[in-house]
């Protein structure tokens, strides 16, 4: 084979052996993007189903009102297994993907739990660094999270967990657009007093102000007085079945802000 042959040999051998790495590294690329679940619609998601729909939903009321006064977002996930990520990379990528926090206050945590290996990050968005520094979230992860997890009890983990986070930094953040509260002790405290009203006019006769007509019936100005006050119930922003389950007014989780992470926080194990 004369020389140049074996030059072009070479050549192509090269060509096609980094063709090869550069498929093998796109494919890994790829199925690691595909690791990221979808941004959901809530605070609390678990991909394992180790919690149970009650305790998922307690600890969702908990965290939608944190968020609704403050306007700082702990989102609480737990995953089947990293699939090769260290643990404080795959959580910090996440949190970034989701953008959990509010778009310029960055104000946001992410808790993610890898119950296949038995790993936990606490992530901290930029704004809340000062709040919850590296050295207090390991201290919560060691003290109320992990002591939990090792006697199988996840909900009493991040129950106590998000306490702790909630506890650091409620007073770090204010929400400028609060949703609207609920107005339903205050209206049916007027429809209590009208009804109790009406029983005492209506055993005493009537009187001349005819509240209660000839026929037993309310005059026209208390039915308008009756009707203006349980209009005020059912109009605003009471968000229907799903709003009043969370006490206080809030109306439930609005979506991630687009808030940024650095890598701040804090990893472990159990």
């Amino acid at each position: 084979m004369t020389r140049p042959a074996k030059l072009i040999n070479v050549y192509y051998f090269i060509k096609r052996f980094f063709l090869f790495v550069f498929f093998i590294c796109g494919a890994g690329l790829l199925l690691q993007a595909q690791d990221f679940p979808a941004k959901p619609n809530t605070l609390v998601n678990d991909y394992t189903h180790t919690l149970s729909a009650n305790e998922i939903n307690q600890l969702e009321q908990k965290l939608v009102r944190f968020d609704d006064s403050t306007s700082t977002q702990i989102a609480v996930v737990l995953i089947p297994s990293l699939n090769g990520y260290e643990v404080a990379d795959y959580g910090a990528q996440l949190a970034q993907k989701w953008g959990i926090g509010q778009q310029g206050k960055n104000n946001g945590v992410l808790i993610l739990v890898s119950t296949g290996d038995r790993k936990i990050t606490i992530q901290t968005g930029y704004g809340v660094e000062g709040a919850l520094p590296d050295a207090i979230a390991k201290r919560i992860i060691e003290n109320q999270i992990t002591p939990e997890f090792r006697q199988g009890n996840y909900y009493a983990g991040l129950d106590k967990g998000t306490d702790a986070i909630i506890a650091y930094t409620k007073g770090e953040y204010k929400n400028d657009k609060p949703k609207q509260k609920d107005q339903g002790g205050s209206v049916g405290l007027i429809i209590l007093i009208i009804i109790i009203i009406l029983i005492i006019i209506s055993r005493r006769g009537g009187g001349g102000n005819q509240v209660i007509g000839s026929r037993g019936g309310a005059s026209p100005f208390w039915w308008f007085l009756m009707g203006n006050a349980m209009g005020r119930g059912s109009s605003g922003n009471w968000g229907g079945g799903r709003g009043g389950s969370w006490g206080g007014g809030s109306g439930g989780f609005g979506g991630f802000g687009g808030g940024s992470f650095g890598g701040g926080g804090a990893s472990g194990s159990w």
